[in-house]
Order: structure tokens, then sequence, then C-alpha cells
């Protein structure tokens, strides 16, 4: 073998697996099951011999591989490997050529050894997430912001709110913060699902709809009843009937790390008699005073040690997290807010007992449903696959992005980071995004949230500006993972931070932007007529400075994509690498420049391009297995 070259304009002579279809015979294992695994090695890099390393049970050992095809430019080969463990481990060692010796992982080829936190996973564990989830597309709405209906306007504002009206501007004061209330509903949701359809998303996920004393709702002051002022329990299950007879799924968001301290259970701790209450272990005491979160006094930290908490709000069929999967509200799954610090204080840490409950309770009683915990920095740790099914992918993606596209002069501080970000080259980005996504399953990768934006941090188009918006949006639809838009990004929305981009939802197209409409539907559009794009793996084909160039592929269907940042020198791929591309043709932006021998791709500024085709040897299929 080759060194691995310093050029990633290489990266298809070097040899690649990736935990999707087209690599992995099973998706979903349970433990005992065989699963076939499939590697590509190119045969410029003269590998003679693979084997597989596992440690089952901690012990490492290794399983010879077999050569089951060779085509025009690569050798493919085929392990069996056992899931003794509900997580099974593996890498690939190389053996030939000049190097005589590499290891082959999830952040690509070593000469050396590495450790194994990027080895690529098998998980066997139980509940894993519903097919429908996997390439699905998501929209996130802040339900004050979205639409209000009618209904609305027949509803008294609550006295802690400050009520506007929807052409007011964003009142960012102290004072304003949190507590400006425009007035959306749910009923208002559901008048406009057919915007939704019309762009091609798949997913509703609604920021809290739990009664609370502010417009954002994350300080809940009953999980029992769904907010007045957004309808109540009926306007939710107006809701998620009509989304369900369109086609589209909806996620609730539910608080596991605090309440607000108007919540019925806080309450009772604090009252008359609340030392003797049973709610009063539900939250956590320090000299004589309760744990806030970040400090908050408003959001009183719940105590997960407490086995009567957990069973009100994982294993009771009236509490939150069933009640509302069920007929009283009709959600397909959840999100988890700040799933990153639940059960976590001090020296206790039962964050990963917690996710395991809800997963297993989910599990049971509403199988087809979806569990992502919201992480913004290295979440990793914390994904072991037995617990959330995926992630808000802040740190593995979101953040890499903007180092990447970010507008200069724009300076993002990213969650309150000392500095601003960086802005890099794409080799660095890369980098990042695969030091990641190595570390976690493929199952998890793909049940995750990918963005570039959300209710909590900037507006996209803000922050890379009106000529990026087809780059960063080309990113977030032809990833793997469950990609996911904010309200409004669609038509161009801007806020320079996380409030200021809470704005009322403008329903008059006049004040939409039709360019960036335009690209969301075409590449929402591309990615629902791509298999590739929606289930294939992930190989990297070029990634330096201005440009980066990938493939999605399964058996059937390849798709190339190139985003280009800025204008950039043409990247020339040669056409051995790509077999078929000559019969392919482009599913959003321009064709590439197809010839005999090579594939040029130019960019004379922002944007995406996507070209697919079927591919003519593109290795073995996996062999049928019957059942154990």
């Amino acid at each position: 073998m080759t060194p691995a070259p310093a050029c990633r304009q290489t990266w298809l002579s070097q040899p690649h697996h990736d935990g999707s279809g087209r690599y992995v015979s099973n998706q979903t294992p349970r433990l005992g099951d065989a699963v076939d695994v499939l590697v590509r090695v190119p045969l410029e890099a003269q590998v003679d011999a693979v084997h597989v390393r596992t440690a089952p049970d901690g012990e490492a050992t290794f399983a010879a591989a077999r050569k089951v095809r060779t085509t025009a430019v690569d050798d493919w080969w085929r392990v069996t490997l056992t899931c003794h463990n509900p997580v099974t481990n593996y890498r690939f060692l190389l053996t030939g050529g000049p190097t005589k010796y590499a290891w082959l992982n999830g952040t690509g080829v070593h000469h050396r050894d590495v450790p194994d936190a990027s080895d690529f996973r098998l998980v066997a564990h139980d509940a894993p997430p519903p097919a429908w989830a996997q390439g699905a597309v998501v929209y996130q709405i802040f339900p004050d912001r979205f639409a209000r209906s009618s209904g609305a306007e027949k509803r008294q504002a609550p006295d802690w709110a400050i009520p506007a009206q929807w052409s007011d501007p964003v009142d960012i004061s102290p004072k304003g913060v949190a507590h400006q209330l425009y007035g959306g509903d749910l009923d208002g949701i559901t008048e406009h699902l057919d915007h939704l359809v019309d762009l091609g998303v798949d997913v509703v996920y609604m920021t809290p709809f739990f009664p609370a004393r502010s417009n954002h709702r994350y300080d809940a002051s009953s999980f029992e009843e769904i907010d007045p002022l957004l309808g109540g329990a009926p306007a939710l299950r107006r809701l998620t009937k009509a989304a369900h007879d369109r086609g589209l799924k909806v996620m609730g968001d539910f608080t596991t790390n605090h309440t607000g301290n108007a919540h019925e259970w806080f309450v009772a701790a604090t009252g008359p008699g609340g030392k003797s209450r049973p709610e009063r272990d539900y939250y956590i005491w320090e000299d004589g005073t309760y744990v806030a979160w970040l400090g908050v006094p408003s959001l009183p930290k719940l105590n997960h040690l407490n086995a009567a908490l957990r069973r009100r709000i994982f294993e009771d069929p009236k509490g939150v997290v069933r009640k509302w999967l069920g007929r009283s509200g009709g959600l397909d799954g959840w999100r988890v807010d700040v799933a990153n610090m639940t059960g976590r204080w001090r020296d206790t840490d039962v964050n990963h007992d917690v996710a395991r409950q809800m997963r297993d309770v989910m599990g049971r009683v509403a199988p087809d449903a979806l569990l992502v915990g919201e992480h913004f920095h290295d979440y990793t740790p914390d994904m072991p696959g037995d617990g959330w099914h995926g992630v808000m992918n802040y740190a593995g993606f979101c953040k890499p992005a903007w180092t990447w596209l970010r507008q200069e002069p724009k300076n993002p501080r990213f969650l309150g980071a000392p500095v601003p970000l960086p802005l890099l080259e794409a080799g660095a980005v890369v980098d990042t995004m695969r030091d990641f996504t190595s570390r976690i399953s493929w199952q998890s990768l793909v049940h995750s949230f990918n963005l570039v934006g959300s209710h909590d941090v900037p507006r996209i188009r803000t922050l890379v500006g009106a000529d990026a918006v087809e780059a960063a949006a080309g990113l977030l639809f032809t990833f793997p993972s469950m990609p996911m838009l904010t309200y409004g990004d669609e038509i161009g929305m801007e806020g320079t931070f996380g409030e200021d981009g809470r704005r009322p939802m403008p329903w008059d197209e006049n004040a939409w932007d039709a360019d960036t409409l335009a690209v969301y539907r075409g590449l929402i559009g591309a990615r629902r007529h791509s298999a590739a794009l929606r289930h294939g793996g992930l190989r990297w084909v070029h990634a330096e400075g201005d440009a980066m160039v990938f493939l999605r592929e399964t058996l059937d269907e390849v798709a190339l994509v190139h985003v280009a940042r800025a204008a950039h020198e043409p990247v020339v791929l040669e056409t051995a690498h790509l077999a078929g591309i000559e019969s392919g043709s482009a599913l959003y932006g321009p064709a590439p420049k197809v010839g005999r021998r090579a594939v040029t791709l130019n960019a004379s500024g922002p944007g995406v391009r996507i070209f697919t085709w079927r591919p003519t040897d593109n290795g073995p299929r996996h062999v049928r297995r019957r059942g154990r």
C-alpha cells in the first residue's frame, strides 16, 4: 500500500468502508446475529490480505476476510461478524504493498496503531430507530412565532406576557426576551401544513407546547396538559391528525433536565408542608435551596436519582412520555431538551440511565417513535447506541459547516465561546466532521438531526450571506442524517442570534426570497428522489480550500455531490473510479464535464451540484441470510 496521501483529492484510491447498507448487510441486528461486512480496496493499494479485528468481551480477536469480487479498479473483501455484545467494534487490518501494514477505521487509513475510539460499530440494542426516520427531512417550528389562527384572538394574554402584533419587531431587551408573546398557536400550524408538504419535508418538530411562563415554554408548569394559549390538547390532536393525513410525522420537545419554578411539582415541593411532600425529592437541593439549571432561578433542576420521579415521567401511562405519544397527543417521537446535562450534577451522573430508560419505555409502548437528544458539544461519549437514537448534531456538523461558510467579517461566538469561530479550509472542516462521526455508530449518525441553524443560534442566511445559502443548504440536504431546517430558513429569514432569529414567520409571500425558496425546494426534492442521498454511504473524494466533493452510494445508485463556497480551480477526477458516470444526469445544479478518462468540476462561485448515475460495476451484493 502506498502511504496515505497528503492531497485529499486522491481519496478515491484509498480503501473504504462505512456503516451503510452498501457495506453492512444488516442495519438493525439483534444480539447473536451474524452480519456480513464488505470493504472496498482499490487495486493500486496492493493489498494482499484483509483481517477484521473485533473485541468480544473486551479481548481482541481477528477474522480473515475473503476476496469475493474484483472489478476494474477495486478488490472487494467480505467477512462475517457475530454481534456477541450489544456493541461490536471492528476495524480492518490491511497487509501488503510497500508499507506492509495499515489499519482502516472511521477516520480513514493509518500506518500506525490507533485507539479504538474511531472503530466502526455494529449495534444490537433493543428498540432500534423507526424505519420512517432514516433520510427524513425535519422542519423545526417555534409555536409562538410560526402562525396564528383566528382562535388566538379570543385568548387573553397571561400576566407574564408582553403582547405583540405579528408585524412587531422582536424585543431583544432583557424585559422582552422570553416574555414577548405573538400568539402563534397549534391550529395556526395546522392551517399551514400544506406549505410544508409543498416544501417536501417529512417531519414537523415543535419546540415545547406545555403551559409555562415564557414564550419559549422550556419552563413548563405542567406536563399533563397542552398550553391553552396554543389551543390545548384538542388542538394538538387536530394537528397530529392533519399531519398524519398528509404523510407527515410530528415530534414534541420535552425537557428532562428541569421544570419551571411554576411547575405543579415544584409548587408542591416548596409550598406549605413541602419538605414532607414526595415532590420535594424530585429536585436537587443544596444548603437549603434548590439547584437551578445554569443558575437561572426559574428553571429548577430535576433529581434523576429519585426512582419515583423517573417512574412518573417515563413509566406512568399518564406520564409525559407515554401520554402524548398515545391517543392523547398522537406524537411520533420526542426531542429531549438539554439531554447532555440531564441526570448530571457534581458527583452524580445517571445521564445514560435516563436515556436508556426513556428509550426502553418508548420501545415498549411506541416502537415506531423516534428519540433525539439535544447536545451542543462532544456528544460521542453519550451515544453508545442504547439511549438516544440520535442527537442534534451541532458539534459534528453545524459548527464545522459554519467554520467553512461563515461570511467575514461576521464573527459568531458559538454558545458563549470567548473567541469567534475560525474560518477554515475544506480539508480541516472534513477532518472535524470525520472525527465526530467516526466515534458513533452509523445507525446513530443517520438518525441524528444535522443542522446549520436552529431557534438557539444565528440564522444561516445572516451568518453566511445570501450568496452562500445554497452551499449551506447543499451540505445539509446531501449528508447522511436527518437534515433539520428552522421555520423560515426556506424563505430567507434572518437573525443575528437566537432570540433575534425567532421572528414571526411572514405569510405574505411578497416578503419571501423566491430564489432561496427555490433552492430549498430543489434540494429537498433531489433528496426525496434519490435513494443514494436518503440511504447511501459517505465516501469522501476531495476536500481542499473552497471545494468539497463526496459520493453517496447504494448498490444501485451513486450520487456525486460538489459543494463550493467560492470559485475554485477545477477538480479533476479519474472516471475509472466512477464506473457508469458517463450515463449519469444532473439531479441538481449544472452537470460536471464528463470525459472518457476524467470528470472535471468547476465553480464560478458558491453553489452545489448533484449528479447521479447507476453504477455499471459496483461490487458484490450481500448474501441473503435466514433468521437465527
